[in-house]
């Protein structure tokens, strides 16, 4: 059975805080564990330039970043753990996928529709301050999502909407370029609905826009302690009743602690415990959590060049996928080498009777096979000196079906080779070339040639005829 791919990324902008760790960091790693899973993490650094131009803050927020997924537990040599920059696939795919994206579905897009709405209501210009960047944010989000075809995307209810148009996108694209093949998997959401919407100090969602949040490893314990004394609750004396779902410290605690401790801590405001009280109990509740992992991202931050060395090999890993299939997206719509690539294979290397399949070499259609001889393997066949002067021929033709074939025909009019149906002539007529100019390299490197679609009814007979 196939993996779930899950992909998940925050923006650089700012430390993490814990509604980061609760919301989106702990659940990313604990789905890492899974075996069923394939799981992809990246620092969403291109996203922070649309709202950030403080390059030492993107700097430094990718550092920390970085840091706490590794301090919260994250593998990654388990994962495919890396940076949104050091992928340039993703911006060229960007561009592919805006060459499809309809401009009236960016025109609905909340963000960009809440700063049109703020312009407006303000007197000013109804696209004031408003850059490409933010306006294009959902296909960019879009291209992170479907370069690595995730199933599953982890997001807040913000984001829903570009979950949303990222399945449109990826529709688009496979209807206008697919012939058949799906070449996106269209994203799910997920959301914990336990945690999407922890709140902050103030009782409003915990966000750094409001200046709200309790730090997860900034400042150590005495940060902590002071954030957690700054919690909002209403003035009950101790030994009063409390209303647990009056302050932001009862969705807190339940956020860290088992049933068990949330269920003994809502009895206890319940019976009048004291405020004072219940924010000790919960510093000490998340500190218990808090402390293992602040002690190794206090390592780690410490070896910005350890954490450079994790980020690329990532990045190589995540490169090796995002390569190949952005060749054939490439193809798809149309950006082709106007010569058919030539690929060195070694005979043991393919599977018997398989010669003449580009899919037995693992390679895109409209590939050339170069298959080098070995001393255990095929041999030029000896050909009979009164053929010497005489010459296979291709013969291209156009079949009922409206598509263009060719055939390789040796002295006696023998089939050796033939073709699958090409769209145009001029296609048939290039692959014809580029087979002609790789056995050229017959003479110097010892290599046969076979050609992507094509079928040999001999093909000892075909490869020699093709090296002479």
């Amino acid at each position: 059975m196939s993996k779930t791919r899950i992909l998940t990324g925050i923006t650089t902008t700012g430390t993490p805080h814990l509604g980061n760790y609760v919301g989106a960091i702990r659940p990313a790693v604990a789905a890492s564990r899974d075996d069923n899973v394939e799981s992809y993490y990246f620092m969403a650094d291109y996203h922070a330039l649309i709202k950030c131009d403080d390059p030492a803050r993107i700097a430094r927020s990718r550092l920390e970043i970085a840091a706490t997924w590794l301090a919260c537990g994250l593998d990654p040599d388990k994962v495919y753990f890396y940076r949104q920059s050091d992928i340039p696939e993703i911006p060229e795919l960007t561009w592919l996928l805006t060459c499809v994206t309809a401009k009236g579905l960016m025109n609905r897009a909340h963000a960009y529709k809440a700063s049109v709405d703020a312009n407006t209501a303000a007197g000013e210009d109804p696209d004031a301050g408003i850059t490409m960047g933010l306006y294009s944010y959902p296909i960019l989000m879009a291209a992170d999502i479907l370069m690595f075809n995730a199933h599953k995307v982890p997001v807040g209810r913000d984001q829903i909407q570009h979950i949303e148009m990222a399945r449109d996108v990826a529709a688009r694209f496979n209807h206008l370029f697919g012939a058949g093949r799906d070449y996106f998997v269209l994203p799910e959401v997920v959301i914990e609905e336990s945690v999407a919407t922890l709140p902050g100090l103030d009782g409003r969602k915990m966000s750094k826009s409001y200046d709200n949040t309790i730090p997860l490893f900034e400042g150590g314990t005495k940060k902590l302690k002071e954030s957690i004394a700054r919690i909002v609750t209403d003035s009950r004396l101790p030994g009063e009743p409390k209303d647990p779902d009056s302050t932001a410290l009862m969705p807190i605690f339940a956020a860290v602690a088992s049933h068990a401790e949330t269920v003994e801590f809502r009895t206890a405001l319940l019976d009048g415990l004291g405020w004072g009280e219940a924010k000790q109990r919960l510093f000490e509740r998340l500190e218990r959590d808090i402390a293992p992992m602040r002690a190794k991202y206090e390592e780690l931050i410490a070896q910005p060049a350890r954490i450079e060395e994790i980020l690329q090999a990532g990045a190589a890993r995540a490169r090796s996928i995002a390569a190949p299939f952005l060749a054939e997206l490439r193809e798809a719509v149309g950006l082709r080498s106007f010569v058919v690539p030539v690929q060195k294979i070694h005979p043991d290397s393919v599977p018997p009777g398989e010669f003449g399949s580009h899919a037995a070499f693992g390679m895109p259609a409209g590939a050339v096979a170069v298959v080098e001889k070995s001393s255990g393997g095929f041999g030029t066949p000896a050909i009979a000196a009164d053929k010497k002067s005489a010459r296979p021929q291709f013969k291209q033709y156009r079949e009922a079906d409206g598509k263009f074939y060719f055939k390789l025909l040796d002295a006696d009019g023998r089939l050796l080779l033939q073709s699958d149906g090409y769209a145009s002539p001029k296609d048939a007529g290039q692959s014809i070339a580029s087979l002609r100019a790789a056995a050229s390299l017959n003479g110097a490197g010892g290599v046969y040639v076979l050609g992507p679609g094509i079928v040999a009814a001999d093909v000892e007979q075909a490869l020699a005829a093709l090296a002479q």
